[in-house]
């Protein structure tokens, strides 16, 4: 078994990746891979070029010390690619163009590797792949951690002495600074957005930038290094114990990338935790990967998340674009001696078991063994995006059940509504929280303000507990409302449960989903959900509670749990009177005080 810990390890690692890929190197065009045939946003010339630069994350530090046919593969198809007058050229770039996302990691492979790379190009092909690359500082980006990719363009080609623009790195590191928040924690763009893309994109790519320009702007490489420290001390909180890292958010077609952050804390040599600790969060994560069924009959990375699914992805995951994971090989180019190669692994250290972090919009909890991570975010969306609701709003998340994404909304088993509150007016088109329309992140509690409809406002309380937590939702409409609220969606092995009146429990080898109706509910359910909505198992079922409420003010409470196999369920004491909710569990208390 792979350990995932020397760096012959991870060479070999790579290479079990990228040899599937090798026939298709031979097949045709040169610059370009055609590994699928579903489409995205982008055309499909676009998804080739795509699918032929993504692997160079892993394969530019891998050719930092090894040799492999493949570089020589890599010049020729970048010589065509760049070339206007050959038939394979991967065209002039326009405004927000996604060849714009690909240059990135065309860059980093020129900068790790400018020996072998660029100075092996002749006059006329430095020309034409300058003039491809530097196109970018005419063109318009997002206003999001896009602005990173003219920056890697600029010192790419600064290192290669050729013409660049500082103006334009100022211009998009103001960007980028305006999106940060403190303790280490960007957005990505807007507010709302606090994901992955802190991690595999701004600060990545930020500690690319100091390694190559600590010399040139030891000033502003100091605060990239002093930011990736901070960041560290709670970003670690989105991996539990086993190496599984949180399921939330966008992007997560890229698999492993989400420990990416880590091997670039090891490029910059930036010791943000002890190298045994950092050295145990990538190789228990990895290990953890490569254990899922990731790839298809010919070996390809597939789009999906614990498996192949096409149904939770973006508009922009075309059949290459998982080939992004490969950014966690970025500590290939370390040298031999880093301390981090020499590192004993170890165990994720975790101070507390929760962790209020309003500054990142989320609250994260472990178990006592920190196997099981949930995390209860709050006033987070993002727009323009598929199933953003399910993405960024239900009320968990959680390294062990995972979410799911619906199909549709007209019947609430298509919806797959797992830790979220779904209403219909009429017993169809369910909707859910979207983006609160105020929230609050409290030390023990989580407040959302949200209103699904416009005769429709609710006020939803989530108190974590130990192994449970307990959801008040206090409903005010002027329309007759189906309300359901669904627990924690487990892999479906044998027959759907049963349930019982106002509690509905489903076991399986994963762990248990428990969910009671406390107030104002009439029944517990637990509903078969449409194959393929949840990221971690194909086939699921969700237990669930159901009311139907009248016009007026109602509160509903429950009791949600998601428990692995070894746990029990520490049930709490639950009492109301008119004006409040008191919560006791062990020898803790919690008052919430309602309308």
């Amino acid at each position: 078994m792979n350990s995932f810990e020397s760096k012959k390890d991870l060479q070999a690692q790579l290479m079990k990746v990228i040899d599937p890929l090798r026939p298709f190197y031979q097949e045709g065009a040169k610059g370009r891979l055609t590994l699928g045939s579903h489409g995205t946003v982008y055309s499909e010339s676009t998804r080739e070029v795509e699918a032929y630069l993504r692997p160079l994350w892993g394969l530019g530090p891998y050719f930092v010390d090894e040799k492999d046919n493949l570089l020589e593969e890599y010049l020729i198809g970048i010589i065509a690619g760049t070339d206007p007058s050959n038939p394979d050229y991967w065209g002039t770039i326009t405004d927000f163009d996604q060849l714009i996302v690909e240059m990135a990691a065309l860059s980093t492979f020129l900068l790790l590797n400018k020996e072998k790379t660029w100075d092996k190009l002749t006059e006329t092909q430095q020309e034409n792949l300058y003039q491809w690359l530097i196109a970018v500082n005419k063109r318009k980006v997002p206003d999001n951690n896009w602005h990173f990719f003219r920056v890697l363009v600029n010192i790419a080609m600064k290192k290669c002495g050729r013409s660049y623009s500082q103006e334009k790195i100022e211009e998009d590191f103001a960007a980028i600074n305006s999106f940060y928040k403190g303790k280490g924690w960007y957005s990505d763009g807007p507010d709302t957005q606090v994901d992955y893309y802190v991690s595999f994109a701004i600060h990545y790519y930020s500690l690319i930038y100091a390694h190559f320009m600590e010399k040139e702007d030891p000033k502003r490489v100091k605060v990239i290094k002093e930011r990736a420290t901070d960041f560290a001390q709670t970003f670690k909180y989105w991996f539990d114990a086993k190496g599984e890292a949180l399921p939330f958010g966008r992007s997560l077609t890229y698999r492993f990338a989400q420990v990416s952050f880590f091997s670039a804390l090891v490029f910059a040599n930036v010791e943000a935790l002890p190298w045994g600790e950092i050295k145990g969060i990538i190789s228990r994560h990895l290990k953890n990967w490569f254990e899922q069924d990731i790839f298809s009959t010919d070996g390809l990375l597939t789009v999906g998340y614990h498996y192949e699914n096409l149904v939770f992805a973006e508009g922009y995951n075309g059949p290459g674009s998982p080939y992004w994971a490969l950014k966690s090989f970025l500590l290939l180019a370390v040298s031999d001696d880093h301390p981090y190669w020499q590192a004993k692994t170890t165990e994720l250290t975790i101070e507390k078991e929760t962790l209020p972090l309003p500054i990142a919009r989320n609250f994260f909890q472990y178990n006592k063994d920190h196997s099981h991570l949930q995390a209860f975010p709050a006033g987070q969306f993002i727009n323009n995006q598929s199933h953003a609701h399910a993405k960024y709003s239900k009320f968990v998340y959680s390294s062990k059940f995972g979410f799911s994404v619906p199909k549709s909304n007209y019947w609430y088993y298509e919806g797959a509504f797992d830790n979220t509150l779904a209403l219909s007016k009429e017993d169809h088109y369910f909707r859910t929280k979207g983006l609160d329309q105020s929230y609050e992140i409290l030390d023990d509690r989580i407040i959302h303000y949200w209103d699904p409809f416009e005769d429709v406002a609710i006020k939803s309380t989530i108190v974590p507990l130990e192994n449970c937590h307990v959801r008040i939702h206090e409903i005010q409409t002027k329309s007759a409302l189906t309300v359901n609220d669904g627990g924690f969606a487990v892999p479906l092995e044998g027959q759907v449960p049963s349930s019982q009146k106002l509690l509905a429990q489903a076991i399986s080898s994963v762990g248990a989903s428990t969910i009671e109706g406390i107030n104002g509910f009439k029944k517990a359910d637990i509903v078969k959900t449409e194959p393929n909505t949840n990221l971690l198992y194909p086939l699921t079922v969700l237990p669930y509670l159901t009311t139907k409420l009248e016009t007026g003010h109602h509160c509903l409470i429950s009791l949600i749990s998601g428990t692995l196999p070894n746990e029990t369920i520490i049930k709490p004491e639950i009492t109301m009177t008119e004006t409040s909710v008191l919560i006791k569990q062990k020898d803790q208390s919690w008052t919430i005080t309602i309308e």
